[in-house]
């Protein structure tokens, strides 16, 4: 496939080091090489990067995912988009799979940062003159960035597969919070209408990554319950819900999640929650040591380059939710 145009405007895909396979795996759906570069860490953690070839005039396409370390993987990619702007491509797209900092979206109390804004100005000042991501935790952090935002979405992948796996009788699609029950809805229309359900759970501002699920609004009974999340990280909560909608009566429960962070003890959490199976997509790289029997991974790079090739041929991004690509 011959990816220059006309006025010569070349695609070049460039991708740091946190996630490989993805990179790989993107290159393979566009038919475009991951554009060779040297990449180091010096003695103190400073980073060095050099691309082999010239950037000059080129669409570039940044693709950096951001698995712990998180902080190393982020000025990894600012420095590389650093590095585009000063070799003179003509522009610059930051691919975000999974947002950095997206949680910190706004203050909950006095003297606290909002973060995910942080990110976006530090990008923009490196020099990003779009940003394509995936299910961010709130719509809102697309404003944070001075510029276009591609906010894709991964539900059609996980619902598809969810579908074409369970069916769609007798399914009960679940939020974990009141706060995901907009989202939650999406679903259900997917599944012909399904009936929703949410768990109330209560969250302390002061303990990170601790939540106590308390019950299950609305009737689970003997359903088959597709519980969503964006993000699953330690799994605390999406593994007291799973025991809530057990409690009341669900049949199977079914997990999917976007980005599967798994910080520990998420692995052993979600591998004895009792859920029949746990969804994810490849957003963050998965470690051999953090799967179990029960989770499937499906690969994100399929609409990634789909929205590279729209996004480079000034096509619209929309029609990828419209099916009419």
């Amino acid at each position: 496939m011959n990816w220059t145009t006309d006025n010569q405007k070349n695609l070049m895909l460039l991708s740091g080091r946190a996630h490989p396979e993805l990179a790989e795996a993107v290159s393979k759906e566009l038919g475009v090489p991951v554009t060779p570069q040297t990449a180091r860490d010096f003695a103190n953690g400073e980073i060095f990067v050099r691309f082999e070839d010239s950037v000059r005039g080129s669409d570039a396409f940044v693709l950096q995912s951001h698995p712990a370390p998180l902080n190393t993987w982020l000025m990894e990619q600012l420095i590389m988009i650093d590095a585009l702007k000063r070799g003179s491509a003509k522009r610059i797209t930051a691919i975000l799979p999974f947002y950095p900092y997206a949680r910190q979206d706004k203050k909950h109390r006095g003297r606290e940062p909002i973060s995910a804004r942080l990110v976006a100005d530090l990008l923009k000042t490196a020099g990003a003159d779009r940003i394509i991501t995936v299910d961010l935790h709130t719509d809102q952090i697309q404003g944070f960035f001075d510029g276009p935002v591609d906010h894709m979405h991964a539900q059609g992948q996980l619902a598809e597969y969810v579908k074409d796996k369970y069916g769609t009788e007798n399914v009960t699609v679940v939020s974990p919070d009141s706060g995901r029950v907009r989202v939650a809805e999406k679903w259900a229309d997917s599944f012909n209408g399904a009936p929703l359900a949410f768990i109330h759970k209560t969250r302390d501002p002061l303990v990170p990554n601790q939540v106590k699920s308390n019950r299950v609004v609305g009737d689970v009974e003997g359903q088959i319950c597709v519980l969503i999340d964006d993000m699953i990280d330690t799994g605390g909560t999406i593994a007291g819900a799973v025991r809530v909608l057990k409690d009341a009566g669900a049949g199977d429960v079914i997990i999917a999640t976007t980005h599967g962070v798994f910080s520990d003890p998420a692995a052993e959490r979600l591998a004895t929650c009792g859920a029949r199976e746990v969804i994810a997509t490849d957003t963050l790289p998965i470690a051999p040591e953090k799967r179990f029997e029960n989770l499937t991974v499906l690969s994100i790079a399929p609409l990634l380059a789909q929205t590279i090739q729209q996004v480079f041929e000034n096509g619209s991004v929309t029609s990828l939710f419209d099916g009419n690509a």
